[in-house]
């Protein structure tokens, strides 16, 4: 399984950080190029073209949530891909959602692909650091259509080192990890 991560704000920084932190190859990529992600370098991060992330098996967005439409128009291979959309919508007009859960909007963007709402529930700050906290693990809500896919980003998450719990189909488990949704900026412990 190979993994990208779009995005290398403060989400996409963070989640860089933790494919280090456990030793998971990982590529990066964002709008100005493999060269302004070199601070982000490591054994296991790469900075690559948008057209190389593109390429990987698990694509993490870590965008604003307008650069989808961006990113979705650079290719036209999403049958099979596993999207994860780490994206919110802060500031995004409700005419841009059009009453649907963000996911489902971002779904209608990669036509073929699985998309599966996942890491971006807590604020950066929070999600940036070590998600062993004590006895326990900072939990990562997962939602999706596709039950394999689904699974394959719970099992990053576990590996990532977070508690995953799955929450459901994205209109329903999505709506709740989405922005305005009761589990958004929950910062919960799943105890050992």
């Amino acid at each position: 399984m190979t993994y990208s991560i779009i995005g290398a704000g403060n989400v996409g920084s963070a989640l860089a950080h933790h494919f280090t932190r456990v030793e998971i190859p990982v590529g990066v990529a964002n709008s100005r190029g493999p060269q302004s992600l070199e601070a982000l370098r490591s054994q296991y991060v790469t900075p690559v073209a948008i057209e190389e992330a593109l390429g990987a098996d698990i694509i993490i967005l870590a965008t604003p949530f307008m650069a989808r439409a961006a990113v979705s128009a650079a290719s036209d291979k999403w049958k099979g891909k596993i999207i994860i959309d780490a994206m919110n919508t802060y500031g995004v007009p409700e005419s841009e959602l059009r009453g649907l859960p963000s996911s489902v909007v971002v779904s209608e963007s990669f036509p073929g692909a699985h998309v599966v709402k996942s890491f971006n529930q807590l604020p950066a700050k929070l999600l940036a650091q070590n998600p062993g906290q004590g006895n326990g693990r900072r939990v990562m809500f997962v939602a999706g259509d596709d039950a394999a896919a689904v699974d394959q980003v719970r099992a990053l998450a576990d590996r990532l080192g977070f508690a995953p719990i799955v929450l459901g189909p994205l209109t329903g488990g999505g709506a709740l990890i989405g922005m305005g949704g009761p589990l958004i900026l929950k910062n919960l412990l799943a105890m050992q």
